[in-house]
């Protein structure tokens, strides 16, 4: 393996708005701690991300585990804030799972329904909401395999947040995290032991400030890795089960064990 460092640590604490960035986080069996702990439903109970609503991405949370304070700044400047209080729960449709969750009672519900033009509710979850529960718990990416996909797109470069991957990975050969299936991998004081490449959908075209498409990831993904043998189609990057809770930080070195 290459010597491998963390290049970056993102989360959102609401799951498809903008990212954050961390210089060191705490990674869990159940993934980063104030990762997705919030999402939003429709008045069906079913997740809505950026994928059909890419302006999300424009809407920047904070969350204070410490003190339950969530607030979200709005591109016009204004922001709503206010200590979390819950109203009752429901079953969410979370990828065709239901998952039990708590309803968020603030202005947080309404202020994203205006700026969206549709109803909109803010949920808890009852732990990070990542895609693939537990075997998702942490996603990684090598930086050299944005290098690989900027040629392939003829950019300069490819902003690494369109994938909205937790950990970022310098110092990687291109792709080399592919070869990480069932193995396990030191993240500074935690292990984890990736699952299963992760397949692409159309929140990569999204330009990670606007959430307008501008940049076609998922045509160059098929022209130069959909002969990759891979768990999931248009694959890039790597989820991964948490083997052993610890801090990661930036810079943290990064091996195979």
């Amino acid at each position: 393996m290459s010597s491998g460092r963390i290049a970056w640590i993102s989360i959102s604490p609401v799951k498809g708005l903008a990212l954050r960035q961390l210089e060191q986080c705490e990674l869990t069996e159940a993934g980063v701690a104030g990762d997705r702990a919030f999402f939003l439903v429709d008045e069906n109970g079913r997740l809505v991300n950026s994928k059909g609503l890419g302006a999300l991405q424009q809407l920047v949370p904070r969350f204070d585990e410490e003190t339950d304070v969530l607030e979200l700044g709005f591109p016009d400047g204004t922001a709503v804030d206010g200590q979390v209080a819950l109203d009752g729960s429901l079953e969410a449709q979370f990828w065709g799972v239901a998952v039990p969750v708590r309803v968020v009672d603030g202005p947080w519900s309404g202020a994203i329904s205006g700026f969206a033009g549709r109803s909109l509710r803010l949920v808890r979850a009852p732990g990070p909401a990542t895609d693939r529960m537990r075997s998702g718990a942490a996603s990684l990416l090598g930086t050299a395999s944005l290098r690989a996909l900027a040629r392939a797109t003829g950019s300069e470069e490819v902003d690494g947040r369109r994938f909205r991957m937790n950990f970022g990975i310098d110092g990687l050969d291109e792709h080399e995290e592919d070869g990480w299936l069932g193995r396990r991998v030191q993240l500074g004081e935690a292990v984890v032991v990736p699952q299963g490449n992760i397949g692409r959908c159309a929140v990569t075209t999204q330009n990670p400030d606007s959430g307008t498409p501008d940049l076609d990831t998922l045509k160059a993904l098929a022209a130069y890795r959909r002969e990759v043998e891979s768990t999931e189609p248009l694959p890039f990057g790597v989820h991964a089960a948490v083997a052993s809770a610890g801090r990661v930080r930036v810079g943290d070195p990064v091996d195979l064990l």
